[in-house]
């Protein structure tokens, strides 16, 4: 069946725009090659700090995501092996694993934080890859680091049109083009600091969503792609990967999507920059529960505006007729706690679902496993080999990823008895019965019994050592010795 939404687009639409962006075009290597017209086109999208349980459990209303699983196969039990921005997305692209981060060291442009390192082999990655092979390369983003840091000028150079879109931190329009009464609406008072108000006036600076909802970040990404995606229905077969930023924190939502979920007794100021640690650290009990309510429904809001323009996007892929021509996959790089167990933000000492578990679709074009599902371990490295294999191109002997399209052809997946990966100076492993978190040096073991706990309430660590030991000893194993530890960094 093909892609239809138009009959929700209708309902309160945004027009594409692409203003205030900025576009990278390469020029060819030594030749693009000649790929078979008969290979399948590629979008990839990345949805950064995109929730699983925000698309498969609709507590959030995305149309457009759900449309998409109900025409692919989606991976129920996906989890990041490498956390979280940079970290994630070099998994995504070079199709292996990059936890442990061994020999870590600060890079200029980048967080000093475990894992924040460029690739140091972009010619073996996925826009590489696929270049050599005569496919025509586009990488659309607001990424900051993968836009505009000067490790990634190497994956700029890799594709044939890379286009980026500034301002998601810092920016060239100062804070003070932000008027006071628009800044101090998105400061919340519990927390705040001179850091966290530069961060969202810079972010509202070089948004200025307020002034017109096509102006958000979401939009203007996607209003990229689909410029994209026209010239790239002239160059098939195409590669084109969107990695938005969106619903990444600022939230700052346009009312007519926060409107949806928002308390219509709430007066403000909005919470949109939690802190990253304990809701007890910087709100008291009388104020949190509230609090609690309106980040979910900002982020809700923010979730609900990225997938509208993910529609957008999917439509326009069907008026070309490129829909059975394309493998699509969307994914994220990792979730964001909004008060579970006590928490808000991303944070390396507690790794939860709501923060470890992402969505992972894939459709095949020609609709095989249709709205099915699968519980097996997938991971963000599995992504590139998953598409090579689809769309017909050997992938380099670097990526040690699964190829987790196999279920199309009536081939079983690997076995794969359990998960495990890593954020900064942490790690986890999940299996059907046991999820274990801990800081890399051995200590502070958190152990639930998924069995009789599946929320993971509580820490079980002390009562079953053995376990502790075993599943502490299988990532050591697979990690190739004792991980590496910079101190909490």
């Amino acid at each position: 069946m093909a892609l239809s939404r138009r009959r929700f687009l209708q309902v309160s639409a945004i027009a594409a725009s692409a203003a205030l962006h900025e576009s990278c075009t390469h020029p060819p290597w030594a030749g693009r090659g000649k790929a078979s017209l008969d290979r399948p086109n590629l979008l990839l999208v990345i949805v950064d700090s995109l929730r699983a349980d925000a698309v498969y459990e609709r507590w959030v209303r995305t149309p457009n995501m759900q449309a998409l699983a109900g025409h692919g196969l989606r991976f129920t039990n996906a989890f990041p092996e490498a956390m979280p921005t940079v970290p994630a997305r070099n998994s995504i692209l070079a199709g292996r694993r990059v936890f442990p981060f061994r020999g870590w060291h600060d890079y200029p442009g980048l967080i000093q934080a475990p894992g924040w390192a460029p690739l140091h082999d972009f010619d073996r990655a996925l826009p590489s890859v696929l270049r050599r092979a005569g496919y025509w390369t586009v990488y659309v983003t607001d990424n900051p680091f993968l836009g505009f840091s000067r490790p990634y000028a190497p994956l700029r150079q890799s594709v044939h049109r890379f286009v980026r879109t500034g301002g998601q931190i810092g920016g060239l329009k100062p804070v003070s083009s932000v008027p006071d009464d628009v800044l101090n609406h998105w400061l919340y008072p519990a927390g705040l600091s001179a850091k966290t108000r530069e961060r969202v006036g810079f972010y509202l600076a070089n948004s200025r969503s307020w002034e017109d909802p096509r102006k958000t970040y979401a939009g203007r990404v996607f209003g990229n792609a689909l410029k994209a995606l026209d010239d790239a229905a002239a160059e098939r077969p195409f590669a084109l990967i969107v990695d938005t930023y969106e619903p990444h924190e600022p939230w700052t939502p346009p009312p007519q999507f926060l409107n949806i979920y928002g308390d219509p007794d709430w007066r403000g100021p909005e919470p949109a920059m939690p802190r990253y640690g304990k809701v007890s650290n910087w709100v008291g009990p009388d104020e949190a529960d509230a609090l609690i309510g309106r980040i979910r429904d900002l982020y809700a809001a923010e979730v609900t505006m990225t997938d509208r323009w993910l529609g957008r996007l999917l439509d326009r892929l069907h008026d070309l007729k490129l829909e059975r021509e394309t493998v699509i996959v969307l994914v994220s790089d990792h979730g964001v706690l909004l008060g579970e167990h006590g928490w808000t933000g991303k944070v390396q000492a507690a790794l939860y679902p709501a923060l470890i578990r992402v969505p992972l679709i894939v459709v095949d074009p020609g609709r095989r496993h249709a709205g099915s599902s699968s519980d097996f371990y997938a991971s963000t490295h599995d992504i590139a080999p998953t598409v090579l294999s689809m769309v017909g191109v050997p992938a380099p002997d670097a990526m040690t990823g699964v190829d987790l399209s196999r279920p199309f052809s009536g081939r079983r997946l690997p076995e794969r008895p359990y998960a495990y990966g890593g954020y900064s100076d942490s790690f986890f492993i999940r299996t059907e019965p046991w999820a274990l978190f801990a800081y890399n040096r051995p200590g502070n073991f958190e152990l639930f019994d998924l069995r009789r706990d599946p929320g993971q309430y509580e820490n079980v660590a002390t009562r079953y050592p053995a376990v502790v030991k075993e599943l502490h000893g299988k990532v050591v194993a697979r990690a190739g010795g004792p991980l590496p530890w910079y101190g909490g960094i």
